[in-house]
């Protein structure tokens, strides 16, 4: 078909948000689009024998559908433009976070035991919240027109439980003992996935995936552990500090920069004071040890360069000497120049100039101390060599720097003159 391509692009892009997208015949089993065995762990068995025209119903050309069951489980299922006809259904997703207390209302009215009830918060946390200004919505209208050919369609709204099959999820629990090893099953299958992606996007330094993997993010994602809702959200930060720290040590971030960035986040943590905070400080959490490998990741670097590279940014105001350095190793000056500028495209005395620059960039912008000061903090005596290699790599002397920084950036420097 024309739009093959389109449509392709589409589903892998919704699968990357964790949201289902199918393109299947009226006739095919049920089962190629809702997940069978999450269901009957809510008593529903999904006979073999039901399709999917028994859960779309009677669909008219170019409309969409848009459907919301008494569980606040949304679908949006639409004819492809074929002969052969075909259905794409995109779902199940949440329009907002299911409070609690609605699903504790929503469950009940369904029939759902109390017994199931934790199952049941399981299953919700890992539905993706879709809302209505949401990037995928607008990706899927946009598919619609192209195929249509029109940029205006009939949307229908199917919000009474009487104008479309009823959820799969409307039985009493009918086996617990399975339903129980069935659910923590599910559950722990998708914690763990959203978990392992979250680490290698972070040991890749992907940070352009965070959109993707927080579709997913809520309080309600979380494993109950505690009653306290807020003491829960907690100890979870805690867990993921310590995930995407390990992720970031295994994208080559030496432990002398993850100390101070875990260090910090712990005390974020615990200074959380309300569940609203949580997903802001997750994002933060995720975006700074990206961030971290994509500055400080030695991976692709031998054993003596990511010593050598450590040696020199632990102290800068040591002295970097390549004799120094090639000596603290036990290897020669050879060596160590050759090795060190094939691997990093830089000579040791280009490096340890850079880093020195941009330390002293920072102190010059963040502090009162004075230039010379500045300058032996960085590992150089002489103030007019100081003056002349800073200037050379920013094109500022260091006082025009200094101004440059406090008129267009408003710092205020904290440290007293020394």
């Amino acid at each position: 078909m024309f739009y093959e391509n389109e449509l392709e692009f589409l589903c892998e892009a919704l699968k990357k948000i964790h949201l289902r997208a199918v393109a299947v015949r009226k006739d095919t089993p049920l089962g190629a689009v809702i997940d069978v065995d999450i269901y009957s762990v809510f008593g529903k068995d999904v006979s073999p024998e039901k399709t999917v025209s028994s859960f779309v119903g009677k669909l008219a050309h170019r409309t969409m559908y848009k459907a919301t069951d008494e569980l606040k489980l949304s679908y949006i299922y639409f004819l492809l433009p074929e002969e052969e006809e075909r259905v794409l259904a995109i779902g199940p997703y949440l329009q907002y976070p299911v409070e609690p207390s609605r699903a504790l209302e929503a469950l009940d009215r369904v029939g759902i035991t109390a017994k199931s009830r934790k199952y049941a918060d399981e299953y919700y946390s890992g539905i993706p919240v879709i809302t209505p200004d949401s990037y995928a919505l607008i990706m899927i209208n946009t598919f619609c027109e192209r195929i249509w050919e029109s940029p205006a369609f009939p949307i229908v709204d199917v919000l009474d439980a009487s104008d479309m099959p009823p959820s799969p999820i409307n039985e009493t629990a009918h086996n617990e003992n399975f339903d129980a090893i069935l659910a923590n099953m599910k559950a722990m299958e998708q914690r763990y996935n959203f978990e392992n992606e979250l680490m290698q996007a972070v040991t890749l330094g992907q940070i352009h995936h965070e959109a993707q993997l927080m579709s997913l993010f809520s309080d309600q994602f979380f494993e109950k552990r505690v009653a306290d809702p807020l003491r829960n959200a907690k100890n979870y930060g805690i867990i993921m500090n310590t995930l995407l720290r390990k992720a970031a040590e295994r994208g080559g971030v030496h432990p002398m920069y993850l100390d101070a960035v875990s260090s910090s986040f712990a005390l974020k943590i615990e200074q959380m004071s309300s569940l609203a905070e949580n997903p802001s400080l997750m994002l933060e959490m995720f975006r700074s040890y990206c961030r971290l490998v994509m500055k400080h990741s030695m991976r692709d670097y031998s054993p003596v360069v990511r010593k050598t590279v450590m040696l020199i940014e632990s102290d800068l105001s040591a002295d970097l000497s390549l004799n120094t350095l090639a000596k603290a190793q036990d290897i020669s000056l050879g060596y160590l120049s050759t090795v060190f500028k094939k691997e990093t495209g830089k000579t040791v005395s280009e490096y340890i100039r850079e880093k020195r620059v941009q330390h002293a960039a920072h102190l010059l912008g963040t502090t009162h101390l004075q230039i010379q000061t500045v300058a032996i903090h960085c590992g150089i005596m002489d103030v007019q060599y100081f003056s002349k290699i800073f200037k050379k790599e920013t094109g500022k002397t260091p006082k025009e720097y200094r101004e440059y920084i406090k008129k267009n950036h408003n710092n205020k420097p904290t440290e007293d003159k020394k």
